[in-house]
């Protein structure tokens, strides 16, 4: 009987873990666990003194400032790709922000979230400028490095065996370990995102070696990801990303945040909690917004400084720029 009871307790705790909400978790915790790379230049990767920089490491402060009024709480797991799913599902991170792509199974079949895109991207190849390559059937029965786990081994299958060309697949089950076969010379190219790629070339030994070929073969819509079944939870992420693009559009800077609060567009007001209950909606605080701002700027603010003309990867805007510029992004309206 005692046994029995100890096991009804157990299976009474664990039922309680698993149905404690995200937001609950992480408030109890004092800390937002985010998911991220830790190797990817401009998205996740240590500076000199050990702090994460880069656009994922950004999203990863503007939700720990959004929740718990600190961007300073958080602490960054580095994944690979081929844990980082399971890592997500099994609660080891709160949420995973890192250069993932959204795909039907990944949203499906896999027991996550996928978020809303904050980076649009394309699988690219990254060449030595001496290999003579100058577009991608150039590399017809070449040795191309790829991480194993990512959407670039099927979409660079597919690619090739479309156009009746081979390759010569090198898969490494982690990003540097692609980055260090690469410039050691094990593979003629190597294909990952192309932000990815230009951060590879940014921190290659010479730099000038190095060149991406104009095409890309694939969609990469890059979201975070959440656990299914906590919908609290992946709203707080998806209007933390909607907070920052509004921002933007309505030329909120973390410079001029102070001066907004007085601003007399209704949006404004709103955004930066002067009117409305839309923290309380979210079970956050009404300057929920303005914390997540105020610690990382607006969107445009953090793609300038990791990986736009304020970076070393120098990356355009293109489909990055908001919907007014041209671009792809598109705050879902704050009323």
């Amino acid at each position: 009987m005692k046994r029995l009871f100890l096991a009804v307790i157990g299976l009474l705790a664990i039922s309680d873990l698993v149905h404690a909400s995200t937001l609950e978790t992480v408030r109890q915790r004092g800390e937002l666990v985010c998911g991220v790379s830790g190797t990817i230049a401009g998205f996740a990767t240590p500076d000199a003194q050990g702090v994460m920089r880069g656009l994922d490491a950004d999203y990863c402060r503007a939700i720990a400032a959004a929740v718990l009024g600190n961007p300073d709480k958080v602490r960054f797991v580095s994944l690979t790709a081929p844990v980082r799913f399971t890592a997500a599902q099994s609660g080891e991170v709160d949420v995973l922000v890192r250069n993932t792509t959204t795909t039907f199974q990944r949203d499906n079949g896999i027991g996550l979230e996928g978020g809303p895109v904050y980076f649009y991207d394309g699988q690219g190849f990254l060449v030595r400028r001496d290999s003579g390559a100058k577009k991608i059937a150039d590399l017809a029965g070449a040795s191309i490095c790829v991480t194993q786990g990512s959407t670039h081994e099927l979409n660079i299958t597919d690619w090739f065996r479309r156009n009746n060309l081979t390759f010569q697949p090198v898969v490494l089950d982690r990003y540097e370990a692609v980055a260090e076969a690469f410039y050691a010379g094990r593979c003629d190219a190597v294909t990952l995102d192309i932000s990815a790629a230009a951060g590879l070339a940014a921190n290659a030994p010479d730099p000038s070696r190095y060149e991406i070929l104009p095409e890309a073969i694939s969609k990469e819509p890059l979201s975070p990801f959440t656990r299914r079944g906590d919908e609290q939870w992946t709203h707080i992420v998806r209007w933390v990303h909607n907070a920052l693009v509004e921002a933007e559009e309505l030329g909120v800077t973390q410079a001029n945040l102070n001066e907004q609060a007085s601003s007399q567009n209704p949006t404004v007001q709103r955004l930066l909690g002067r009117t409305g209950e839309f923290g309380k909606t979210l079970g956050l605080s009404n300057d929920w917004a303005v914390n997540a701002i105020k610690a990382v700027g607006n969107y445009g603010e953090v793609f300038n400084r990791n990986v736009g003309p304020n970076s070393p990867l120098r990356l355009p805007r293109g489909q990055n720029a908001l919907w007014s510029n041209g671009g792809l992004l598109y705050a879902t309206p704050f009323r």
